[in-house]
């Protein structure tokens, strides 16, 4: 496999992926556009960092591509939609330059608020200017952060050892956690009305665009000061020059800009504004962590094993995923199934966990089964990061459902699949660790291995000589038999019979089978 560095990368990470013996690893760092378009096509996996644009063209163009790595945080360089699409998956490092991400936020704040760029340079101009230089106390002072993630927590922290009174908006962090680290909850809003100090950490998407501008900056008290070191189109830039022009923002610590380099930017020509040139990640040891980060993950991928920071598939915890594994597998075998089983065109997916697994997060079990469901209309070109795009545009609706319920097994997954033309149900767990079972298709109770091919036949009424009948064309056909069970609805008298095999059924011996008096249905699945 062959991977290609197009953006500069910590020699470390470089090694880890060069010891690896069927890897082959090319680093052109000033690789241009042109050319990315021209060799794209032979690489498995692309590590970048933010120089290098993952657009739509390279995407559609990397005919092997397998794997994004962004050594970083932010993936805005990264066309993220056009490689879901492509079933390509897009990691980041999240963590690697966290705790310097944090530092450099804090280090603004604090050069902000007591001018050190400015006195430095006046003192190095051989000027006494004291009275001229006075500064402000973080103490007890309000910091509103927008985003608190990974790196806005780790400046919550640190900002209140300075004693700073700590208010975060971010939808996605529940109450109990903020309360822990001593942070009010507000709305964005409520930000905006209150804080001394505005920091911001967040990604950069079409919501984020320009979530400060004129608007905002009337909303917010006098003297307020901005900290950006996430992503400079956050802020609207003339929108920020102005509230600094008319006194309403004292000043602003920017490592980002809408631009960069900002070099015709009007801000630079402000006192008021201390700017330094995207240096939150600049540290040996952050450049160090997202490089081996980034190479680790990329290897795992290549690998076929769980990621930690999969961009556009469900985050999986590596003890979690190991317990869920078995789920998964299974799940992908009954959407084979039901594929197979059902009529009509598919319109909702309703899922129901019960027992221990409801305590995990079962969202990549969920698009294992949708992964089987549509994988025979789309062949081997759907996996696990493109299935929800893939049913989504197809109209299928999904649900989910958790109960610690247990009856009688320690875990249950149903899925209950909705047609134009009927629903179709199918259950099953996992015995004791590896050991998957299907115990339930439609009305029936069963205990089925999904592997190889089984053939299902249904028949109006169990009676005898029909399980005589049906082995006889199977002996008679040379189709071995491994295993042969019967599911009867005692209601009605129905009969399912499950029949796993080692080989297929030609069409005409299936023919045979469904002229066997008393059989009113007869269906091979193969989930090989």
């Amino acid at each position: 496999m062959k991977i290609l560095i197009a953006d500069s990368l910590a020699s470390k990470g470089i090694e880890i992926l060069r010891k690896e013996q069927d890897i082959e690893v090319d680093v052109n760092t000033k690789i241009s556009r042109d050319e990315l378009l021209k060799v794209i096509g032979e690489y498995h996996a692309l590590i970048v960092r933010s120089r290098t644009k993952v657009t739509r063209e390279v995407i559609e163009a990397g005919d092997c591509l397998k794997i994004i790595g962004r050594a970083g945080v932010g993936v805005d360089n990264v066309d993220v939609g056009a490689a879901t699409r492509r079933g390509i998956l897009v990691v980041n490092t999240p963590e690697g330059n966290t705790i310097s991400a944090a530092e450099h936020t804090m280090s603004l704040i604090l050069a902000l608020s007591r001018n050190i760029a400015l006195a430095n340079a006046s003192l190095k101009s051989r000027k006494w200017e004291r009275e001229k230089f006075m500064g402000v106390e973080l103490y007890n002072k309000t910091l509103g952060i927008i985003g608190l993630g990974r790196i806005g927590t780790e400046v919550a922290k640190r900002a209140s050892a300075f004693g700073m009174n700590i208010i975060a908006a971010d939808p996605y962090i529940a109450p109990e956690y903020a309360k822990r680290l001593n942070i009010r909850l507000a709305d964005f809003s409520d930000i905006l009305q209150n804080s001394d100090y505005i920091s911001f950490h967040l990604t950069l998407t079409d919501d984020t665009y320009h979530l400060l501008g004129e608007k905002e900056f009337e909303q917010m008290k006098k003297g307020v000061r901005i900290v950006n070191t996430a992503r400079g189109e956050i802020c609207d830039e003339k929108a920020l020059y102005n509230a600094i022009i008319s006194g309403k923002v004292a000043g602003a610590a920017l490592d980002v800009f809408e631009e960069e380099p900002p070099l015709n930017s009007k801000l630079l020509e402000l006192d008021s504004v201390l700017a330094t040139p995207h240096l939150a990640a600049s540290t040996d040891q952050a450049q160090l962590n997202v490089a081996v980060e980034v190479a680790q993950q990329v290897l795992k991928a290549l690998r076929g094993q769980p990621v930690n920071n999969a961009v556009n598939m469900p985050p999986m915890d590596p003890k979690e995923a190991e317990k869920l594994l078995p789920f998964i597998n299974i799940a992908e075998k009954m959407g084979s199934f039901q594929s197979q089983l059902m009529e009509g065109h598919v319109t909702e997916v309703n899922v129901e966990y019960k027992g221990e697994i409801n305590e995990y997060n079962t969202a990549i079990v969920s698009i294992a089964f949708q992964k089987g469901l549509v994988e025979s209309s789309f062949g081997n070109t759907v996996n696990y990061i493109n299935t929800p795009v893939i049913a989504r545009e197809r109209g299928i609706k999904l649900t989910e459902t958790k109960s610690s319920e247990v009856g009688d097994f320690s875990n249950i997954i149903s899925f209950t699949v909705k047609t134009d033309k009927g629903e179709r149900h199918i259950a099953g767990t996992i015995f004791g660790t590896r050991d998957a079972r299907i115990i339930r298709i439609d009305k029936y109770r069963v205990d089925v291995t999904p592997r190889g091919y089984i053939l299902l036949v249904l028949s109006h009424h169990d009676k005898p000589g029909l399980m005589g009948a049906l082995g006889t064309v199977l002996g008679n056909s040379n189709i071995n038999i491994v295993t042969m069970s019967l599911a009867r609805e005692y209601d009605d008298g129905d009969s399912m019979v499950i029949i796993n095999l080692d080989n297929a059924i030609p069409e005409e011996v299936m023919k045979q089978i469904r002229t066997i008096e008393g059989i009113s249905k007869a269906k091979l699945v193969n989930l090989r």
